[in-house]
């Protein structure tokens, strides 16, 4: 690091005995909000000196004058002027202020004075550095600005953007309602393995560790449901898990690896019922967290009462995009995307390729909360097959904003049926698709044991807090985004 102002004036400070690393601890008795709180009535040009009131804070701004000097210091709650007068706070502790800069750590021990101008402040009574901030912050007026820069240093981005500070302080709300939620419904929270010796729960690449002392291969999470369902069949009929899922895929606007998603099982529940659930979750999610129920994303106003409007992807894709794909075979589904500029990989499924026409044709339409009913099978390997048409599966995605939120099946519990669907996609798997699911004996195991008709749920809990917040990347609700390596 080279010399700045912020390590002379700590070798200065060091050298009146001041080591402002040395402090362990400060006693505080208010927050500034409280400060703001109690003192608000206060007369301008009124002084309370004999207060004893101690606050903390980092200073965001400092105007130091002759005999008389001023400071803006900020805690999590709020900001508050310091008021220092060599008269009052003695000539050591004023030179001490003086060789104070922007982002420096102080305790201060004061009184309340508020100012002929109106502000309220402490007045300075004794001056404590608690640490000494050797970098510069960025200007108060330009800010930090530069996106990348803003990821890479999310300490800065929180010091200087009060409103990203907001959005990650919604996110905790939201996080809470929606396990306060699931509380009230009766619903266990559990804990499943991160690592799993089969990936599982979803169409998609993991990462892979290796076990040292048992010499094996493992993966990160892709999903949290097959471990879930093991739960349900040992008789936890209600249950949750919220925590992160890794998947090794390209970053975007709406991706990250590293993720964190919610899912939750009911037994003797199918589809439909966890549709009436995600209404009710979602509902009170955003009148908790947000106050309101009704909300701005992008340039759209959204309305999250209930009931949402159902539709099956079949018709989805009829009534938006004017196809109606029970006249259309592999071949002539494979022009309708070619006509739509629509990119197919090899070996593409007919279901592949319905998912893909309704994903680039259809979703960005979907901007009221609207569940999207009955996917084909090819790509829904743990969802119960539509009674009247075997092609479909009792499935269901909710869509807010144009955003796939969250995914819900009938859970398959036919084990014979399950590891047909398995060999099936060892089979795509095989042909060259990297996502297809790997076979899972034991699980096929644990539903030869019975598991009872179960409704399931999961929801990305990124996606939504994008939504609710009206935030454009996930990198934006994501306190430490996966980036590239920086450049030297």
């Amino acid at each position: 690091m080279e010399e700045s102002d912020g390590l002379k004036d700590l070798e200065k400070l060091r050298k009146m005995g001041i080591d402002p690393f040395s402090v362990n601890r400060f006693e505080r008795s208010h927050t500034i909000k409280d400060v703001t709180g109690e003192y608000k009535g206060i007369k301008p040009g009124e002084k309370k000196e004999n207060l004893k009131i101690s606050i903390t804070g980092r200073i965001r701004s400092i105007r130091k004058h002759g005999k008389l000097s001023f400071a803006d210091v900020e805690d999590s709650s709020g900001k508050i002027q310091i008021y220092a007068s060599l008269e009052v706070v003695g000539k050591k502790d004023y030179e001490i202020f003086q060789l104070l800069n922007i982002g420096d750590i102080i305790g201060v021990h004061g009184g309340i004075i508020k100012t002929q101008k109106g502000e309220l402040s402490i007045l300075a009574k004794a001056i404590v550095v608690l640490s000494k901030a050797l970098r510069p912050l960025p200007s108060e007026w330009f800010g930090l600005k530069d996106v990348e820069l803003r990821h890479r240093q999310r300490y800065l981005d929180l010091l200087m953007n009060p409103e990203v500070k907001e959005t990650f302080i919604k996110k905790t709300k939201i996080i809470q309602a929606m396990k306060e939620f699931l509380d009230s419904k009766g619903f266990l929270e559990v804990n499943t393995p991160v690592l799993q010796p089969i990936y599982g729960g979803a169409l998609a690449k993991p990462f892979t560790t290796h076990h040292n002392a048992l010499d094996m291969k493992l993966y990160l999470r892709i999903a949290d449901e097959l471990y879930l369902k093991r739960l349900i069949v040992g008789g936890l009929e209600k249950v949750y898990e919220i925590g992160p899922d890794f998947r090794n895929e390209g970053i975007d606007t709406k991706h990250n690896p590293e993720f964190n998603q919610m899912e939750f099982y009911q037994a003797y529940i199918d589809y439909k019922d966890v549709m009436k659930i995600v209404e009710e979750m979602i509902y009170y999610i955003a009148k908790k967290a947000l106050g309101k129920t009704t909300i701005e994303y992008s340039e759209h106003k959204i309305d999250l009462k209930s009931p949402f409007k159902r539709i099956t992807m079949h018709d989805s894709i009829k009534e938006f995009v004017k196809i109606d794909i029970s006249k259309k075979d592999l071949k002539q589904l494979k022009e309708v995307a070619k006509e739509n500029h629509i990119k197919l990989f090899d070996n593409i499924t007919k279901g592949e390729l319905l998912s893909e026409i309704f994903a680039t044709l259809v979703q960005p339409k979907l901007i009221q909360p609207t569940f999207v009913m009955d996917y084909p099978i090819e790509i829904s390997p743990f969802a119960k097959k539509k009674k009247d048409n075997q092609e479909f599966t009792e499935r269901f995605e909710l869509f807010i904003g144009g955003e796939e939120c969250g995914n819900a099946f009938s859970e398959l519990n036919d084990p014979l049926d399950q590891k047909e669907r398995f060999i099936e996609q060892v089979k795509l798997r095989e042909k060259g698709h990297e996502e297809a699911h790997a076979m899972d004996e034991d699980f096929v195991k644990a539903l030869e044991y019975g598991m009872p008709p179960t409704g399931g749920f999961g929801i990305g809990i990124e996606r939504l807090v994008m939504v609710l917040t009206d935030t454009k990347s996930i990198r934006d609700v994501i306190l430490f985004p996966i980036l590239r390596p920086e450049e030297k």
